[in-house]
C-alpha cells in the first residue's frame, strides 16, 4: 500500500498543475467540442483507476512488513551487525603467524569462524603468501615429486635385483609302520633270517657256541610294528640375484617416465602463471569494491547535504514539496547502491582470502592504493611469439604427448623376447628326533630309529631364462593403437591450446589498449562532472536551477566516478592478463618464486 500511495502521489503531483491549467483556444477549423473534452478527462480517470488497481495488485505481491514510522528524514537505516563486521577497518599489517594456513584436512571451529581480524596487505605480499600457502599449488607440487620418484623407480630397471630369502619351522608327528610281509626269504643273509643266528649259553664268551637259535638283526615277520615320535626343525636362507639382459621395454619406460615429469614441472609452472592472474584479479577487484564504497559513501553523504538543502529551501517557501520528496527517493536509492557495495566488498575480501588459503579468523584487506600500471611494452606481434616461446602450458601438452608415445613403444615391446640372468645360493639345515616307541608283533624297522639326527647342507645356481609372447590374441597390439590414439588427442589438443593463448592475448591486448583510452576519456568528463555539481549545486540554493538539474548531475559526476575506476582496474586487470602470458615461472618446485607486477623487457627482446 505504501508504494501504491507514493506512486500515486507522485501521479497527481506531478500530473495536477497541468490539469489546472487553461485550456488553449484552438483554430475554428481544428477545435474540439467541449463533449469531448470531458470525454478525455474521463478517459484520464479511468487510467488513474487501472494504475491503482496495478499498485494494489502490486501490493499484494510483496511481503507485508510493519514500516516504522520516519522520525528523522535526514537519518539513514541500520545495517547488519554482519555485513558491518565483514567491513570493519584494517586492524593493522598482516603477521606472518596470520599467514600460516590451517592443516588441510581441518574444519574451521566456530570460535575461529566468530574471530574477525583484519589484516591489510599489499599486492606482492598476497602473491608471496599464495605461491607459499596456495592448496592447489602445495597439491602440484607433490604431484611433480611423485613423477620425480616415479621416474626413479624406472632408472632403477637398469639395475639388477638382489634379494634376500630365508625359512624356518618345527613341525611334529606319531607314526605306526606295519610290515605286511617277512623279510626273511630273499637271502639277504643271516641278519635277516629269522633264525639265522645261535644265542650263546655263555653271553661272556667270544666265540661261537652252540645254543638257542635266534632272530637277525635286520628280520622283521610278518605282521611286526612299530610306533614312533617325530620332530624335524629346519632353516633354509640365501641370495637370489636377476638381471634383465635384454628387454625392449625397459627404456621407452624410463623416457615415459622422465616425460611425465617434464609434463608435472610445466603444469606446475603454468600453475604458477594462473594463480598470480587469479590472486591480481582478486586483489584489483578487492581495490575495485573498496574503492566503490568511498564514491557510494560520499554520495549518501551528499545526498543528506542536498536533503538538508531542500528543507531549508521547502520552508523557506522557495522550492515546492517535490523537490524534497524527489530527494528523499534519491537517497534511498543511493543507500541501497551502498549497501550492496559492502556487500560486494565483503564478498571480495573472502575471495582473496581463499586464494590465500588463510586461516579462517583473517580477512585479507588492500593496503595498496590504487595505481595504474603501465602501457603494455610489447606491440602485439611480439607479444604473440614472446608467449609461445618456452610457454610451459603448450610444453606439459607436448611432454604428455612424448610419454604417450613411449608408452606406446613399451607396450609395443611386450610382444619381443626378454632376456634375464638369474643366479642363487644359500643354505639349509634340519635336526630331526624320533623316540617314544612302541613295538607289537615281532617288532618292525629297528634299523631306522635314529633319535636324533642332524643334516646341513648348501647349494647355488646360475642360468638364463628366456620369455617370448608368441599370442595374446592382439591385447598388446590393442593398447598400443589406444596409446597412439591418445598421443594423436594430444596432438589436437596442443593445436587447441595454441589457439586458446592466442585468443586470451589478443583480447587482454585489445581491452588493455581501450581502457586506457577510456581512462583518459574519463579523466575529463570527472573533472567536467566536478565543475558542473559545484555550478548546480550554487544555482540551485540560488533559485536558479531546479532540483531535477541537481540530481541528473549529480548522477553523472557518480557515473563519472565509477567509470573512471573501472577503466583504472580494467588496466590493470587486462596488464596481469597479458602478463599471464609471458611471465617466466620456475618448473622445480624447490627454486623460489619472485613475484612480477610488471614485464621486464630486456635490450634483445623484440
Amino acid at each position: 500500500m505504501a508504494l501504491r500511495k507514493r506512486a500515486l502521489t507522485l501521479s497527481l503531483l506531478c500530473c495536477g498543475p497541468a490539469l489546472a491549467a487553461p485550456q488553449p483556444t484552438l483554430p475554428v477549423s481544428t477545435a474540439v467540442p467541449a463533449p469531448m473534452i470531458g470525454g478525455s478527462t474521463e478517459l484520464l480517470e479511468r487510467s488513474w483507476q487501472t494504475l491503482d488497481s496495478e499498485l494494489r495488485a502490486l501490493d499484494q505481491l510483496l511481503p507485508a512488513e510493519p514500516e516504522p514510522p520516519v522520525r528523522d528524514v535526514l537519518s539513514t537505516p541500520e545495517l547488519p551487525p554482519n555485513l558491518l563486521r565483514a567491513n570493519e577497518p584494517a586492524q593493522g599489517p598482516i603477521q606472518p603467524e596470520q599467514s600460516t594456513p590451517a592443516p588441510p584436512l581441518d574444519l574451521p571451529t566456530p570460535k575461529q569462524l566468530e574471530a574477525s581480524g583484519i589484516a591489510s596487505l599489499s599486492l606482492e605480499q598476497a602473491l608471496a603468501i599464495a605461491f607459499a600457502s596456495s592448496a592447489s599449488l602445495q597439491a602440484q607440487r607433490e604431484q611433480v615429486a611423485a613423477a620425480l620418484a616415479s621416474f626413479q623407480a624406472a632408472m632403477g630397471t637398469y639395475w639388477p635385483t638382489i634379494s634376500a630369502f630365508a625359512a624356518g619351522g618345527y613341525d611334529r608327528s606319531r607314526s605306526t609302520e606295519t610290515s605286511l610281509q617277512a623279510n626273511d626269504n630273499f637271502g639277504f643273509g643271516p641278519q635277516f633270517d629269522g633264525n639265522g643266528l645261535l644265542k650263546p649259553t655263555n653271553p661272556l664268551s667270544k666265540k661261537p657256541q652252540l645254543g638257542t637259535p635266534t632272530g637277525g638283526a635286520f628280520g622283521v615277520p610278518e605282521g611286526g610294528w612299530v610306533k614312533a615320535t617325530s620332530g624335524s626343525s629346519a632353516f633354509e636362507g640365501g641370495l637370489q640375484l636377476n638381471y634383465a639382459l635384454l628387454d625392449f621395454a625397459r627404456t621407452p619406460k624410463v623416457q615415459a617416465a622422465r616425460a611425465s615429469l617434464e609434463q608435472q614441472r610445466n603444469t606446475y609452472a603454468n600453475q604458477l602463471r594462473s594463480l598470480q592472474l587469479q590472486v591480481s584479479e582478486a586483489y584489483y577487484q578487492l581495490q575495485q569494491q573498496e574503492q566503490l564504497v568511498r564514491v557510494y559513501d560520499a554520495n549518501v553523504r551528499n545526498d543528506l547535504v542536498i536533503l538538508q538543502d531542500s528543507l531549508d529551501l521547502k520552508q523557506a517557501g522557495l522550492v515546492p514539496r517535490l523537490d524534497v520528496l524527489r530527494r528523499r527517493a534519491i537517497q534511498a536509492s543511493d543507500e541501497e547502491t551502498l549497501i550492496q557495495a559492502m556487500a560486494d566488498r565483503a564478498v571480495a575480501r573472502r575471495r582473496l582470502a581463499v586464494l590465500l588459503n588463510l586461516p579462517p579468523q583473517v580477512t585479507p584487506s588492500a593496503s595498496d592504493p590504487i595505481v595504474v600500471q603501465p602501457r603494455w611494452p610489447l606491440d602485439l606481434e611480439a607479444s604473440l611469439l614472446a608467449a609461445y616461446r618456452g610457454n610451459p602450458e603448450l610444453e606439459a601438452i607436448l611432454a604428455t604427448r612424448q610419454a604417450l608415445a613411449q608408452q606406446k613403444q613399451a607396450t609395443a615391446a611386450g610382444l619381443l623376447p626378454k632376456l634375464s640372468l638369474f643366479a642363487n645360493a644359500g643354505g639349509s639345515s634340519n635336526l630331526s628326533s624320533l623316540g617314544n616307541f612302541e613295538l607289537g608283533g615281532g617288532g618292525c624297522c629297528g634299523s631306522t630309529a635314529l633319535p636324533l639326527t642332524s643334516t646341513n647342507a648348501w647349494d647355488w645356481s646360475v642360468g638364463l631364462t628366456m620369455t617370448w609372447l608368441l599370442f595374446d590374441a592382439g591385447t598388446t597390439a590393442g593398447q598400443a593403437r589406444a596409446f597412439a590414439k591418445r598421443e594423436a588427442a594430444a596432438a589436437q589438443q596442443y593445436a587447441a591450446t595454441r589457439n586458446d593463448i592466442r585468443l586470451r592475448l589478443e583480447q587482454a591486448f585489445f581491452n588493455h589498449e581501450a581502457s586506457l583510452a577510456k581512462l583518459s576519456s574519463a579523466r575529463r568528463g570527472v573533472a567536467a562532472a566536478v565543475e558542473a555539481f559545484r555550478d548546480v549545486r550554487l544555482r540551485y540554493l540560488t533559485g536558479l536551477s531546479s532540483e531535477l538539474d541537481v540530481s541528473i548531475t549529480q548522477d553523472r559526476l557518480i557515473n563519472s566516478l565509477v567509470q573512471r575506476l573501472n577503466a583504472t582496474v580494467g588496466v590493470n586487470v587486462t596488464y596481469a592478463q597479458l602478463l599471464r602470458e609471458l611471465l617466466p615461472m620456475p618448473r622445480d618446485p624447490n627454486q623460489p618464486i619472485q613475484p612480477q607486477l610488471q614485464l621486464q623487457v630486456s635490450s634483445s627482446s623484440p
